[in-house]
């Protein structure tokens, strides 16, 4: 007759196995990000570390907190050096205060108009290099780059040029978007994010440099700012996703390769989800008659890079980090062709031409 295993024997046989299989992970980690609980970037930014844990057989686990979480969005930089978090996925920008070049870098304003070029830039034009060392100097190792895509400007009034900007009250974050947007004539208006709805319903603000057309209808904007201004033309927000300098040094190559490998995959598959969904969005809203998408004129593009343009050079002049940044980006839109011409047609655009003659 066959013998039977006892049952506590195959008891504790299966919570053996089950206790196996759920084993802590080797690295457990907590980043913060710069959105909301539940916004999309927010969910997309969840996915990543669900596919690092993926991509590690559980050797890394990340927790992905919401923006105030452990810290205030602009104390995230010291909160990694210290370890009080692991690292973040965030603007640099916040950072402008402690050091220009993370705004420069973090928010170029007016240099991109595809945010498939920034990312070529970042990961093959030098931008990484520069960027790690001065956020390395920080404590702080950038795994990699990514990019939401071209913020579009939900505004009460219509701006169908740049004279139409002079007196607008426009909520910006402070540094170089707050500069440009100023010298076009705007009153800017420092403001948090979680400000934008209450102030535009108030008549607080008038208009704002906040985030992608999608989240703006989304989130009711539209409602009070009825004349958005769509594509984007201005902000182009760097996404940086960093980690302690020293856990970074510590870790097995393998694993490094599959967090910069992730970082890259989400970049662009971050770029093409909200670029889907802000056409989305875009057909929805041209059904509602009280919304009046504008176009900005190219040639009115072109009169607002200019005054960036100068802007860029002002920030230039700040340390050699922000020369540097503006030697470096500059060449690469010179050799590609992308710095718009003063007449408002895209470098692009004229090589076309050009191949056609």
């Amino acid at each position: 007759m066959m013998s039977r295993t006892p049952l506590k024997t195959l008891t504790a046989a299966i919570l053996a196995a089950s206790a196996f299989s759920v084993q802590a992970a080797e690295y457990e980690w907590t980043f913060q990000t710069s959105e909301t609980a539940g916004e999309p970037q927010f969910e997309m930014k969840k996915q990543w570390a669900e596919n690092v844990e993926k991509m590690s057989d559980g050797r890394i686990s990340i927790e992905i907190l919401p923006v105030g979480a452990v810290v205030q969005a602009n104390q995230t930089l010291q909160a990694v050096k210290s370890g009080i978090l692991q690292g973040h996925l965030t603007d640099p920008s916040y950072f402008t205060g402690q050091n220009p070049a993370f705004g420069m870098i973090g928010n170029l304003v007016g240099a991109w108009s595809d945010p498939y070029n920034f990312l070529d830039y970042m990961n093959n034009g030098g931008g990484e290099e520069i960027y790690n060392k001065l956020s390395e100097s920080y404590g702080v190792h950038l795994i990699g780059a990514a990019a939401t895509g071209l913020e579009s400007l939900p505004s009460s009034k219509p701006i169908r040029s740049v004279e139409d900007m002079k007196g607008l009250k426009l909520r910006t974050p402070e540094g170089m978007v707050s500069n440009v947007f100023d010298k076009a004539g705007a009153t800017p208006v420092n403001l948090p994010g979680s400000e934008v709805y209450t102030s535009l319903e108030k008549g607080v603000i008038d208009a704002a440099d906040y985030t992608v057309f999608a989240t703006n209808q989304s989130q009711g904007l539209h409602e009070f700012a009825n004349y958005p201004l769509y594509p984007g033309f201005h902000s182009l927000p760097m996404v940086a996703v960093s980690i302690n300098n020293e856990i970074w040094n510590g870790l097995p190559s393998d694993l490094k390769a599959i967090l910069s490998t992730s970082v890259d995959a989400m970049a662009y598959k971050m770029v093409g989800q909200l670029k889907t969904r802000d056409l989305k969005a875009v057909r929805e809203a041209r059904k509602d008659p009280n919304i009046h998408i504008i176009d900005l004129p190219a040639e009115e593009r072109a009169k607002f890079r200019s005054i960036a343009k100068q802007e860029w050079q002002s920030w230039a002049d700040k340390n050699a980090t922000t020369q540097e940044f503006y030697n470096s980006v500059v060449s690469y839109l010179e050799n590609h062709n992308l710095l718009k011409a003063e007449d408002g047609s895209s470098g692009d655009k004229q090589a076309s031409t050009d191949s056609q003659s």
